[in-house]
């Protein structure tokens, strides 16, 4: 399993089984529709954020992809060049240092950039990308949307089975 999966689909899980749960209350009861649906949210979205910071979840992301990006660069022989993820706050941008030349410039951008979890290489150390915790946010917001059409076709399903009556 590649870095960026292994990070992304707990976050995802965990927004799925606060949309389904949020779904079921607020699909059967009414008048706890507005107040199901955001607990349900701030759930999902606690649960991304406990999941990136305090469970180490970004930790084991970024020594994972910088490992497999040494070890690409052990590959090529660039022993004096460095990768390492943006930090503060932390993306999925790759930050490259070290002597190289013209051809090893572009060619490293090209050969890193396909490493899985890496959104973007450059040897400039500009702020620019979406933050890690940001992106965990928009997964967890998806799952919990998934979720929520998940409790709404489990109701639908319940009620036309509850007009049958033998």
């Amino acid at each position: 399993m590649n870095a960026l999966w292994t990070y992304f689909w707990p976050i995802f899980a965990a927004g799925l089984v606060a949309g389904a749960i949020a779904g079921t209350v607020a699909f059967r009861r009414p008048s706890k529709r507005t107040a199901a649906r955001v607990y349900g949210v701030l759930a999902a979205i606690a649960a991304a954020g406990l999941w990136h910071g305090p469970l180490g979840a970004a930790d084991r992301f970024s020594g994972r992809v910088e490992l497999g990006a040494r070890q690409a660069l052990d590959h090529y022989e660039m022993t004096k060049v460095t990768a390492r993820l943006q930090r503060a706050p932390l993306s999925r941008r790759l930050i490259l240092a070290g002597p190289a030349d013209d051809f090893q410039h572009s060619e490293l951008v090209r050969v890193l950039n396909q490493l899985p979890g890496v959104s973007g290489v450059s040897w400039s150390n500009e702020r620019t990308g979406l933050p890690l915790v940001a992106e965990s946010l928009i997964v967890a917001c998806a799952g919990f949307l998934m979720g929520l059409l998940v409790a709404y076709l489990v109701e639908l399903h319940r009620r036309y089975n509850a007009q049958w009556k033998w």
